[in-house]
């Protein structure tokens, strides 16, 4: 799940053609995403950043909407740019790990995960996304291990009891794995009762 910075959003924010700001544009174009104008997004963020080039937050958010239109290496760039501006935005790091992940730059994205994990240690997510590098790389007891804390953090997180289930079931534990699953649909995954049938029963 990738993440956005919100300044507020409670509104549709009109733009109209004379007194635009830095922040009209940051806010119209953080709606436009959330109503899936991904291209409208785009181009009230980059004139955000026209006025505001050291503008972290809609870097940020112009990285999320590429990403939802699958422009992982450009989403990529301007979670850099992002970065470069505020060393310590976790949430940077978190959502270029993602994208990372999406390129199958899985060592990328545990490095840009464990520094997201590094600022913010609470972030459930973080766990999650460097789970799924690591399963990715085959390192199952690795991703059951991040799977477990994101459990810790956030016990109803049903995607981290699907993936841990998941992982657990590659390293041959179907017990256990299976309950993970079965707990994962309590929580609301259909993902999970559709592998139950298939390797649970």
């Amino acid at each position: 799940m990738k993440k956005m910075f919100f300044i507020f959003l409670g509104m549709i924010f009109v733009i109209n053609s004379y007194s635009q700001t830095a922040e009209d544009y940051y806010n119209s174009g953080t709606f436009k995403n959330q109503i899936e104008d991904y291209k409208g997004a785009i181009t009230d963020l980059t004139k955000a950043i026209e006025l505001n080039p050291k503008y972290t937050e809609a870097y940020l958010n112009r990285g999320v909407v590429k990403g939802n239109l699958q422009d992982y290496r450009g989403a990529i760039a301007d979670f850099t740019k992002a970065i470069e501006l505020d060393a310590k935005f976790a949430m940077a790091y978190y959502n270029r790990g993602y994208d990372k992940s999406e390129l199958e730059d899985n060592r990328g994205a545990i490095a840009d995960f464990t520094k997201a994990i590094e600022l913010n240690p609470k972030d459930p997510d973080a766990y999650n996304g460097r789970g799924i590098a690591k399963k990715k790389l085959q390192d199952y007891r690795g991703a059951i291990a991040d799977y477990s804390k994101a459990i810790e953090l956030d016990p109803k997180d049903a995607n981290a009891y699907y993936n841990r289930g998941i992982a657990k079931l590659l390293l041959g534990q179907k017990d256990s794995g299976c309950l993970d699953l079965s707990k994962a649909g309590e929580l609301g995954s259909e993902m999970a009762y559709d592998s139950i049938k298939v390797v649970c029963q």
